[in-house]
């Protein structure tokens, strides 16, 4: 029997399995996006022990925390391209075999390999974070909130149990900070075995190779999509490589600077869930916008200056500002793009240029500490960054489509 008439036959049976391909898409994608930051996150509250063991500089270990930032910017740019020849389904597989390689890798102990294994998880991740916004804007169009929420959800998600659960794991398993990181490659590998069935089958999309989207480049909304992004990520970067330290440095103990750290990420995955949804309900976004930029600094100061015990407030409140920033950032993205394609271009445009504007802010704040001997410089480059966020989400959060459209090559 023809696919056409099976489906006009058995319309319930049609729409049924058509339920069950998008549950089991849903549920593939939040398992990859649980794996995109634990490799950050888990490095920011060990990374006192691999200085103390390695005889690490603080430049060295600035770079460290600043290399997988600049892959993420690097490589993004080429996720749109590589979707279109590949396919997005096998081009994510090829994302999530990187990702459990490099984070496998670091168990070596070893600097240079742990350098290498930090590129090549940062390479998998910039261009699966790219792919992923593409992937719910062109199978999830009248769900993207939902979807978007999930998505950013699990993100944070996986941020706050690499902040939180690797330093108590290295204690009940006994090993070294080498297998504590090694460790996050496990629930990489369990979502890479769980994709490779619906990549291997899919391909190319058909034409996908045959157009290009023009105007996005010289767009101004696009621009401030792109600095909305990257200026959220450089603080958001900054706290999860330098946040645990700089509490350490006040007086926490490397387990409870670890949890403070984590609670503030884990603060993020309800607010991840909500914010796309009350984003969507809004004429426009640009009061959010503003005001989540506003909290984070705030958050932040109060993190690093109000008295020690009032820093589990500080937490909860620069989560609430940074889950919110994160999804924000990601949904401006699906709502400024007339369509998948472009969604495509403009996601690889913001993740690209905005991770190479992010990775200068861990870069910043640990120059700045090895400058002065001190993290109280960094007040000011925060202040600095969250005027400049708040001014593109000013521009960003305006109710328009960015001035780009796929045509014919």
């Amino acid at each position: 029997m023809p696919a056409d008439h099976a489906s006009a036959t058995h319309p319930a049976r049609s729409t049924a399995s058509e339920r069950q391909r998008l549950l089991m898409l849903g549920v593939s994608i939040v398992l990859i996006a649980f794996n995109l930051r634990p490799v950050f996150s888990s490095l920011s509250v060990v990374l006192p022990d691999i200085v103390a063991g390695t005889g690490m500089s603080a430049a060295a270990a600035s770079a460290l925390t600043t290399l997988p930032v600049v892959c993420l910017g690097a490589f993004a740019m080429v996720a749109p391209w590589l979707g279109r020849q590949v396919g997005i389904e096998r081009t994510l597989l090829a994302c999530m075999v990187l990702i459990t390689v490099g984070t496998a890798l670091r168990g070596t102990a070893q600097v240079p390999v742990l350098f290498l294994a930090s590129a090549l998880a940062g390479v998998g991740i910039a261009v699966a974070n790219v792919l992923l916004s593409a992937l719910v804007k062109r199978d999830f169009e009248r769900r993207s909130a939902l979807m978007m929420g999930l998505y950013t959800m699990a993100v944070c998600g996986g941020a706050a149990s690499g902040a939180g659960v690797t330093v108590p794991l290295q204690h009940a398993l006994g090993t070294d900070w080498a297998g504590a990181l090694a460790m996050w490659a496990v629930p990489a590998a369990v979502a890479l075995l769980l994709w490779t069935p619906r990549a291997l089958p899919a391909g190319p999309e058909p034409g996908g190779a045959t157009y290009r989207v023009r105007g996005l480049w010289n767009d101004r909304l696009a621009w401030q999509v792109t600095f909305f992004m990257g200026l959220q990520s450089a603080l958001a970067y900054s706290v999860m490589g330098w946040l645990a330290p700089i509490l350490r440095e006040r007086g926490l103990a490397a387990a409870t600077a670890g949890f403070v750290v984590s609670l503030s990420v884990l603060v993020q995955v309800p607010t991840c869930l909500v914010t796309p949804a009350l984003a969507q309900r809004q004429q426009n976004q640009v009061a959010l916008a503003v005001g989540l930029a506003a909290l984070t600094v705030a958050a932040l100061l109060g993190a690093m200056f109000a008295p020690l015990p009032t820093v589990w407030l500080w937490a909860v409140l620069l989560g609430v500002a940074q889950g919110g920033t994160f999804a924000l950032a990601l949904t401006l993205i699906v709502m400024r793009s007339p369509d998948a394609r472009v969604a495509a271009q403009l996601s690889g445009m913001a993740q690209g240029v905005g991770y190479l504007v992010a990775a200068c802010g861990p870069m910043l704040v640990g120059l700045m500490r090895a400058w002065t001997g001190s993290f109280r410089a960094s007040a000011l480059l925060f202040g600095a960054i969250g005027v400049v966020l708040a001014l593109a989400g000013a521009g960003a959060g305006r109710a328009r489509v960015v001035g780009a459209a796929a045509v014919p090559r």
